[in-house]
């Protein structure tokens, strides 16, 4: 072949793909280009609200900037005459295939979502979630990690802890402390009712407002019921109602005031015969 000929040829090519090749260089920048962009807002728009967390809006921007960079590609193909029907239904039959394989998974991921978004807790919360209980330590995009009050790691899935009931302790910054005791008929309730407020106001940690309420709570077999209400703070909760339940016991015993669900536990147990459970 002659060198006329090979330049001829080449002509020919350039004159046919000359125009198709700049127009798929174009795309190719300009999509590119407008992926980093919409990533990059995305992020920005993501950081900017507060009630979506950091790996929400990196896994946002990623999946906005390689969606588009998928769609420029198949742009770029379809100016070179590919069939980009056929890659699409690949790419779609693909997609249904891993997603049907990984059904639970993405259940578990859309679950991680949501709970990333709409923050029922945080992260150093106490939570109870799942019948499980504990100070959440970690929140991805598949699991949530609690730690139990003694020191054993939950790794539970997030399709778990978004379809049940999650109950956050640490939400407010108060909480109620209420203690039940039952006394003998025997007592007066305006005099056992004058010593817990004597124990109240001998601790700095009540709340003022809302104010300790002292009520009767019910009339059973063994005695009247008397429900103690009160306010602390979160932080002081669970110190509050062991040091109060300790000294409501101690002080009835100063005072002589029966308790007849700790006397009857008594008496069982010093009428059992010798060697019984």
């Amino acid at each position: 072949m002659e060198v006329h000929d090979i330049i001829r040829q080449a002509v020919a090519l350039l004159t046919v793909y000359g125009l198709k090749l700049i127009g798929a260089v174009l795309i190719l920048i300009i999509g590119w280009m407008a992926s980093s962009w919409a990533g990059r807002a995305a992020a920005r728009l993501s950081r900017g609200l507060k009630r979506v967390d950091p790996t929400v809006a990196g896994f946002l921007a990623s999946f906005i900037r390689y969606g588009l960079l998928t769609i420029t590609l198949v742009a770029v193909l379809a100016q070179f005459g590919v069939e980009t029907t056929s890659i699409i239904a690949v790419l779609g039959a693909a997609g249904l295939a891993i997603g049907l394989a990984l059904q639970g998974t993405l259940s578990h991921f859309a679950s991680g979502v949501m709970l990333l978004l709409f923050r029922p807790f945080r992260i150093g919360d106490t939570i109870e979630v799942a019948g499980q209980v504990g100070t959440a330590k970690a929140i991805t995009l598949f699991t949530t990690e609690l730690s139990t009050p003694d020191n054993v790691l939950l790794i539970l899935p997030n399709g778990a802890v978004w379809g049940s009931v999650i109950k956050n302790f640490s939400a407010h910054r108060t909480r109620r402390v209420d203690v039940s005791v039952t006394i003998g008929y025997r007592n007066r309730i305006d005099s056992v009712a004058a010593l817990v407020r004597e124990i109240l106001a001998a601790d700095p940690r009540p709340l003022p407002a809302p104010e300790p309420q002292i009520v009767t709570g019910a009339l059973t077999e063994t005695g009247v019921q008397v429900e103690v209400r009160v306010w602390v703070n979160a932080a002081d909760y669970w110190d509050f109602r062991y040091h109060l339940i300790r000294t409501i016991q101690e002080r009835f015993a100063d005072a002589g005031i029966e308790l007849p669900l700790a006397q009857q536990f008594l008496k069982k147990a010093l009428d059992a015969p010798a060697g019984s459970p």
